[in-house]
């Protein structure tokens, strides 16, 4: 039997897979540079929300077995990748 957490979490990740090749799929067929850069700034927002909205599942299904410090190494964690993301 499958975990419900890690089966919320690996359909996310199913479902953001498939909008990157949707996206990709539309890019070929636009065929012009700048709509295809439209299309992936789109993803751009879609990236880091799955990232964040898995972390947070997977947070959750862990907040019984892990202490509080080690859940805000995970968060300090997650915090330096999205500035790293996010810093020009």
């Amino acid at each position: 039997m499958i975990n419900k957490i890690v089966m919320s979490m690996a359909s996310l990740r199913l479902m953001s897979g498939s909008l990157e090749i949707i996206a990709a799929l539309i890019m070929l067929r636009l065929n012009q540079i700048d709509k295809a850069l439209l299309v992936n700034s789109g993803l751009a927002v879609v990236g880091p929300l799955t990232l964040l909205t898995t972390t947070t599942i997977g947070l959750v299904g862990l907040a019984d077995k892990l202490s509080f410090a080690k859940m805000a190494w995970v968060g300090v964690g997650v915090a330096c990748i999205f500035i790293g993301i996010l810093k020009k």
